[in-house]
């Protein structure tokens, strides 16, 4: 099993090298909070990420072994250079008024700059976020097709709601409506668009999803039909696509631990090389759906998340506390499907 995370420790200790001599750079005796931060935004993303991990394998196991390799070596660079450096300066670029070439110098040789367009910003951007993860969380749950709960009480009057098509989004406009009241009048305008985008993105992206996801299973059906062999540079551009609408939850999540853009980049990186060696792993040996809790806890921790960032644009949260409890929820859930393992064993006896 270590042999599929050799390239994943790799990362990880060259990546917390990184942190720590960052920290230092930035703020002297700084560099032991950075590798915690780093730490924290790892298990953050590897604990949101079980869900891409299961989807991912699905995909994987038709492609051949040069191309699943490189989805770990090519994918990686994507992952990291792409979604978790790029796309935190675009989101500061797009809600500071600035380009993306100006971003990216304060971003790497003035933090305290950086800090100061990034809290001018603040409300916005958490909020794009926490909408983006409110209507992640509601989809997931609000699911009656969705037969395994966790909270049984909680989770299974939820699915039911899914019944009420469109209810996600009007909760989520409800959620803005209110939201707005504690805001001040000239940050008012940018929050409500900010939470607007938020769903309108995650509807686009989940619209998407299902369009490539349909129409890859009809092409998986004409390979299989046919003899010919379903891998290739299609299987892996889709699932760049499907890994980049996973991680934009991790992405955005981060926002609410650093606002240090190599810390967010080196964090979310090791969680992003971590959740690809776990998606080859369960292609070989199919360990993670033993544990049949972990993507509840992994969604209840993306609603606790969503929660905390809204919070954030009137009161600020400490960032072990958003950390902890996301954690929590992870562990929680893993304990829980351990429980349920050894019970159903025993049955079985």
């Amino acid at each position: 099993m270590v042999k599929y995370f050799h390239d994943s420790i790799f990362v990880t200790i060259a990546g917390i090298l990184i942190a720590y001599f960052w920290g230092e750079h930035v703020k002297p005796g700084g560099g032991l909070m950075a590798v915690f931060i780093a730490c924290v935004l790892a298990i953050l993303e590897i604990s949101l990420s079980f869900d891409n991990a299961v989807v991912n394998a699905m995909k994987l196991k038709n492609m051949s072994k040069k191309w699943q390799h490189r989805f770990l070596t090519w994918g990686i660079v994507i992952a990291v250079f792409g979604m978790r450096f790029l796309f935190p300066i675009l989101v500061v670029a797009v809600f500071a008024h600035l380009d993306m070439l100006t971003v990216t110098k304060i971003a790497l040789n003035d933090s305290d700059k950086y800090a100061h367009y990034l809290s001018l910003s603040h409300a916005p951007i958490v909020t794009f976020g926490g909408l983006f993860l409110t209507m992640l969380f509601l989809y997931y749950f609000f699911n009656n097709e969705k037969k395994i709960h966790w909270i049984t009480c909680v989770e299974k009057p939820l699915s039911y709601l899914d019944h009420f098509k469109g209810i996600e989004i009007v909760i989520s406009l409800l959620i803005i409506i209110f939201l707005q009241t504690f805001i001040p009048e000239e940050e008012k305008v940018s929050v409500i668009i900010a939470g607007m985008v938020g769903i309108i993105t995650f509807l686009t992206i989940e619209g998407i999803s299902q369009f490539l996801e349909h129409h890859e299973q009809e092409r998986l059906a004409k390979c299989v039909s046919s003899g010919a062999a379903c891998t290739g540079l299609v299987s892996f551009l889709y699932l760049e696509l499907i890994d980049a609408s996973f991680s934009l939850d991790g992405v955005l999540g981060a926002f609410a631990l650093s606002d240090d853009i190599i810390i967010i980049a080196v964090g979310l990186g090791i969680g992003a090389m971590f959740v690809r060696s776990l998606t080859l792993l369960i292609v070989d040996t199919n360990t993670l759906a033993k544990f049949r809790y972990l993507e509840h806890g992994a969604h209840w921790a993306i609603g606790a998340l969503a929660i905390i960032m809204l919070v954030t644009t009137v009161k600020q949260v400490p960032e072990v506390v958003t950390g902890l409890i996301g954690l929590f929820f992870i562990v929680a859930a893993l304990i829980s499907s351990i429980v349920y393992n050894k019970k159903h064993a025993q049955d079985e006896e």
